[in-house]
């Protein structure tokens, strides 16, 4: 198979990257390179309303990582209803997400890396009709090679945060034809399409969608397995318990000393539960609280109470089980917003109903955070105020439950954006690119 010049440059990138490479763990090289094994044979057909047979689509959502891949959890099925659909990943947790949530309904598969021949197999092997791209994750051989085929490309649940703008248009000359390339983009607000457009988008292929974020909120008062997640940890029902989701680099010794400040001004003595981001960053996160009963390591079950042993720490060193620990939360403090790091999606512990904290660096879910915050539905401060905030809400159950019902309210108002993601892509292969 033939290769081009940026396939050069990407053997040179990964040589010189070798050594980073190596050091973390990945599975899945083969399906990197493309060598994608599907159950998926010719493309069905249907019968069209007069009865004439007519091809079904066949979609390709592309989700990097697990927060994309929960954000599809509503536009799949309803996709499902017109087209055959297939998620792709890159990271390994989020494969293995994508799996838990779509592997018994749809195909799931690894995304290839940008090299050509390895884009070339991909897409020899899913077929697609057309792609979605969810939020953003752009590569111009994937895109290129698509082009040539035919297969529109849209941009879905899109957003291109500030920083990542001030970054594309430093390269702007290099990247913005692969926004050119793009046949549609449904975006989250109206700052992310005035991005889009800046970056070469024309202004008639640039929809104002919303987030599927709010979709994935479940309003809801508890979530299955979360007492069974209690009772093998050791959590006590009968105190309360402060949750960091979604946690990175120092945030859980953060955690663990404004928990621990909370108690010494006065408030009651919680627990404190810390889920990291990233699961390399385990041993890490568990270094920062010492005694912590690890959820991975089922032998260090604590019984409830047994603070002696473990100070009330623990660490959900699982994937897949955050929305328990959300459930059994007196209060949630959102990862990743007292650092340089973007933040985390708030959005399910308000749809639970938990008073949320976030620090001050939300970028990540910059439109998402400030009108949950206008709304009161959550409230914001930095790290020196945590302590405080947390004393605060433990000791206040009232002021809790109306920020919960004031979050749940713009959670509602806000729901409906994966049936307009369907319809874009749904009328994008119908007119052949154009979208809906």
């Amino acid at each position: 198979m033939p290769i081009n010049a940026l396939d050069v440059a990407y053997a040179v990138a990964a040589v010189g990257a070798a050594p980073w490479i190596l050091r973390k763990r990945r599975a899945g090289w083969r399906e990197r390179f493309g060598f994608v094994e599907t159950m998926l044979g010719p493309v069905p057909r249907a019968s069209d309303a007069a009865g004439a047979p007519g091809p079904r689509p066949r979609i390709l959502l592309h989700a990097v990582s697990v927060g994309e891949a929960a954000a599809i959890r509503e536009l799949v099925p309803i996709l499902a209803r017109d087209a055959d659909v297939i998620v792709s990943t890159t990271t390994d947790t989020g494969l293995q997400r994508a799996r838990d949530l779509y592997g018994a309904t749809c195909e799931v598969v690894r995304y290839p890396l940008d090299f050509s021949p390895s884009v070339r197999r991909f897409l020899d092997a899913v077929r697609p009709d057309a792609v979605g791209l969810v939020e953003l994750e752009l590569w111009p051989n994937f895109l290129g090679e698509c082009g040539r085929r035919g297969i529109p490309v849209a941009v879905i649940n899109g957003r291109l945060s500030e920083r990542s703008f001030r970054g594309y248009r430093r390269f702007r000359r290099w990247v913005g034809p692969m926004f050119g390339r793009l046949a549609v983009a449904g975006v989250q607000d109206e700052a992310y399409a005035e991005r889009f457009r800046a970056m070469g988008m024309a202004a008639d292929r640039v929809r104002v969608t919303g987030s599927m974020k709010w979709d994935t909120a479940r309003i809801a008062d508890g979530a299955p397995g979360a007492e069974e997640l209690a009772r093998e940890m050791g959590i006590d029902p009968g105190r309360p318990l402060v949750v960091g989701a979604s946690t990175g680099p120092g945030e859980e010794a953060l955690l663990e000393r404004a928990v621990r400040q909370a108690a010494e001004a006065g408030g009651p003595a919680a627990q404190l539960l810390c889920a990291p981001r990233k699961p390399e960053r385990f041993d890490e996160a568990a270094a920062a609280l010492p005694g912590c009963v690890r959820r991975s390591r089922r032998t260090e079950r604590a019984e409830p109470g047994d603070v002696a042993r473990t100070g009330g720490r623990f660490l959900l060193d699982t994937i897949g089980e955050l929305s328990k620990a959300y459930a059994l939360a007196d209060v949630v403090v959102i990862g990743r917003t007292f650092g340089a790091q973007g933040g985390s999606d708030p959005i399910e512990p308000v749809g639970l109903g938990k008073p949320v904290i976030v620090g001050p660096d939300t970028a990540n879910f910059a439109v998402i955070a400030r009108d949950l915050e206008s709304a009161g539905g959550i409230v914001r401060t930095d790290a020196a105020g945590l302590a405080g905030e947390i004393r605060r809400l433990l000791g206040d159950p009232g002021a809790c439950r109306a920020m919960a019902e004031r979050g749940r309210a713009l959670i509602r108002e806000r729901q409906g954006a994966s049936a307009r993601h369907a319809a874009l892509l749904l009328g994008m292969v119908r007119s052949g690119g154009a979208g809906a």
